[in-house]
């Protein structure tokens, strides 16, 4: 499935982060929420250089949702690995 492109133009549209907190809290059930926060966290550990097992410790995730994790960031054309970078 591809991202909507007209959610993707309001989503860069909103410039106050009380507003973005506000929508993504309108559109998104609390789960949907602590997923994209949780693999964001993962993602930064990873980056971090925390081993696979500490952060499956750390969250009570399994290795498997940690492993696509670790190849988003293996790809040096990752957009997630240059926002990282910065």
């Amino acid at each position: 499935m591809t991202i909507d492109q007209e959610l993707l133009n309001i989503i860069s549209s909103i410039k106050d982060l009380d507003e973005l907190s506000r929508f993504f809290n309108d559109i998104f059930t609390p789960a949907e929420l602590d997923d994209i926060s949780l693999r964001w966290k993962l993602l930064k550990d990873l980056h971090n250089g925390m081993t696979q097992r500490k952060i499956s410790e750390k969250y009570g995730i399994s290795l498997c949702k940690i492993t696509r994790g670790s190849k988003v960031l293996k790809d040096e054309n990752s957009v997630v690995l240059k926002v990282l970078n910065r």
